[in-house]
């Protein structure tokens, strides 16, 4: 299956293309227009084709188009791919506002086209973990979630758009990782609404200390946190429950392995990717077994759903779902 990945950056190189190779794809086109990325890309695929135009990139018979490029391109390119009627996963955010979310939707449905995005984060080895111990039942009954990414870099990356942009370019925490932090509580807790939003810049670039509070209709409220600036970061996870609480402190070693060059042959990683999981009661603590997490089961699913049109590894549902929430979230955010 011949893929093609639109953006050569952190996302496109280090995240997509690996996996992407590790499941079995062809990275048969690259399109980017920095030299530094053009010449990374031909020395990491010699064999594909790497393109300037965004035209002439899907116009190369793709049978699916990764949208791994800034947020801004996400729609024009999406779009164009779309049109072309070729699969397509888009990287987190799908859309920077529900109105550009909604427009793939509608143009994926009437072009009876495949669309999905990369929350990737769903096959964390803590998001298969919590999955694990609900369905168990050994913390009883759940009724709140903490959910963190939490860093400290008190000095912004001037040369990273992220960090700089204004949210109408694409920029700022609430669109970056505050994404994955809504998509995996509805993952793991259905559907919510949101209670609270404080959307800041502390350093005088984007936004960069973001906190979301939803309330779940399955009776559990979580509180979600991504900032830059946590010079006391808390636990990755953290799920309490009627009779303990499930404690996961780090994230597990898949993005490391990727940024190491390490790919995940056959759609599997072969050494466990799992993290320390505790299930604490009081003053007692328990290690537990935690799942080993695999980003490439997100593309083996999407090959799927191209061979025999089984369901997409994210519904359009969710994906326009977070959107909403994060646009909520900037509209009643207190600060």
């Amino acid at each position: 299956m011949r893929a093609g990945i639109a953006g050569y950056g952190l996302a496109g190189r280090v995240f997509h293309a690996p996996l992407l190779k590790g499941c079995g794809y062809e990275v048969a086109s690259i399109l980017t227009s920095n030299p530094e990325r053009i010449a990374q890309a031909k020395s990491d695929f010699p064999q594909a084709q790497v393109f300037t135009d965004l035209d002439s990139f899907l116009d190369s018979d793709l049978d699916l188009a990764v949208i791994a490029s800034s947020n801004i391109a996400h729609l024009p390119q999406t779009r164009a791919a779309l049109e072309r009627q070729i699969p397509t996963v888009v990287d987190k955010p799908m859309g920077r506002t529900v109105a550009e979310v909604k427009e793939m939707i509608e143009l994926s449905e009437k072009k009876k086209t495949l669309l999905t995005t990369f929350f990737n984060r769903r096959w964390d080895s803590d998001s298969l973990t919590i999955k694990k111990f609900l369905a168990t039942g050994e913390i009883g009954r759940p009724f709140r979630f903490d959910g963190r990414f939490e860093r400290f870099r008190p000095e912004r990356n001037l040369a990273s758009w992220r960090e700089n942009l204004s949210p109408e370019e694409g920029g700022g925490l609430l669109l970056d990782l505050q994404s994955h932090l809504i998509s995996t509580a509805l993952d793991y807790f259905g559907p919510a609404q949101l209670v609270s939003a404080s959307v800041r810049s502390i350093r005088g670039g984007a936004d960069d200390d973001v906190t979301v509070v939803l309330r779940h209709e399955s009776g559990v409220d979580s509180y979600l946190a991504a900032s830059a600036v946590s010079g006391a970061p808390g636990p990755r996870v953290r799920l309490l429950g009627s009779k303990g609480a499930l404690v996961i402190n780090e994230l597990d070693p898949q993005e490391d392995a990727l940024r190491a060059g390490e790919i995940p042959i056959g759609g599997a990683w072969s050494t466990p990717m799992t993290n320390t999981a505790e299930i604490h009661k009081g003053g007692e603590v328990l290690p537990v077994d935690s799942v080993s997490g695999n980003y490439a089961a997100f593309y083996t699913l999407v090959k799927a759903a191209i061979e025999t049109g089984a369901p997409a590894p994210v519904s359009l549902a969710d994906a326009l779902r977070v959107a909403e929430i994060i646009e909520e979230a900037r509209a009643i955010s207190v600060r």
